[in-house]
């Protein structure tokens, strides 16, 4: 990732810290950042943390077409897993579709 692209996605990341849960009415401001922080389209970097279970990977991995990238990390003691997942998005609003569908997967912590 470029020293240009790796600024706006510092940002949205920071942002999506504050908020514990992507609730309908934080995706205003998100989709704000997204707006004002990136060039549509564009790779968009997705983060999740799951408990590692393979249905709920399964769940997320469906979520994403087949071309999409993904990695994986286990926990030290393996009860969860870091997904990041890097797909070319068309629009913001993609993004949060994207996000919405994920935080309806049950125990998926979407960062």
């Amino acid at each position: 990732m470029t020293a240009k692209l790796r600024k706006p996605f510092l940002l949205v990341f920071s942002f999506i810290k504050k908020i514990s849960t992507l609730d309908p009415r934080n995706f205003d401001t998100l989709r704000d950042h997204l707006t004002k922080d990136f060039i549509w389209p564009s790779v968009y970097m997705f983060k999740f943390i799951a408990p590692a279970d393979n249905r709920i990977f399964a769940l997320l991995h469906d979520l994403f077409p087949h071309q999409a990238d993904f990695t994986n990390r286990h926990s030290a003691g393996g009860k969860y897993v870091s997904i990041t997942v890097k797909e070319m998005m068309l629009s913001a609003e993609e993004v949060i579709e994207r996000y919405e569908k994920a935080s309806a997967i049950e125990g998926v912590i979407v960062l």
